[in-house]
């Protein structure tokens, strides 16, 4: 299922979601493509570093987490990122404000990476904790599920094998939740299925929106149009 837009209007110009996802496209475009296995070398994270089993390639645990959410390993794992931090961004922005909003994406990150991290080291093996972390899906989790908490009621425009068609939020963002529960527990049992995707990460950061966003929220958000 492809997400192409929802059914919910904003007060104001979603400056923070457009800056992230400018971000994003920066770091890839300047900075990895010349030098894609260098640049993950160096700026990604590894959950390794943590316990200090391994030997950092980059710059310490406490920078990687930082700078692993504005990389990605291809075209199309920015293009997936950024369509959907745009599609939901945009209204949870418009909610908790700019600054909060910043925060909210951050900590999300942070705990998206966090849940990765214990999952790794306590349930993998040791060479799975040597693996590079990095994208911003950890923390657009977090804005999924600040979403379907802020509009349980929204719609969204999905692409489902070549037909459109308006899905209910809740049923679109809970079915892909329930795609990271069931990959995350195969890639458990069987490492080599989960095609190098963080589906702890994506499960720590949406279970964070949903537990924390009524901290963070400034004002409703606009009702969906229909």
């Amino acid at each position: 299922m492809l997400p192409l837009r929802d059914n919910v209007p904003t007060r104001s110009f979603p400056l923070v979601t457009i800056a992230l996802i400018a971000a994003n496209v920066l770091v890839w475009v300047l900075y990895q493509l010349p030098d894609l296995e260098g640049s993950i070398n160096s700026l990604a994270y590894q959950p390794c570093e943590l316990e200090g089993s391994c030997h950092p390639v980059g710059h310490g645990w406490a920078l990687t987490a930082v700078t692993a959410m504005f990389m990605h390993g291809s075209w199309s794992h920015l293009l997936g990122n950024m369509l959907f931090l745009w599609i939901f961004g945009n209204n949870v922005e418009d909610a908790l404000g700019r600054s909060r909003y910043l925060v909210f994406y951050f900590l999300g990150g942070f705990a998206a990476t966090a849940t990765q991290t214990f999952v790794t080291l306590m349930f993998a093996s040791d060479l799975d904790a040597t693996i590079p972390n990095l994208g911003a899906s950890g923390a657009i989790s977090a804005v999924l599920g600040a979403y379907i908490v802020l509009l349980p009621h929204a719609r969204v425009l999905t692409l489902i094998i070549f037909i459109l068609r308006e899905v209910p939020a809740v049923l679109f963002l809970g079915i892909w939740f329930g795609f990271q529960l069931l990959d995350g527990s195969n890639s458990l049992a069987h490492p080599e299925a989960g095609g190098g995707v963080a589906f702890f990460a994506h499960i720590g950061g949406f279970v964070f929106g949903i537990l924390t966003v009524k901290l963070f929220q400034k004002r409703q958000p606009l009702a969906p149009v229909y």
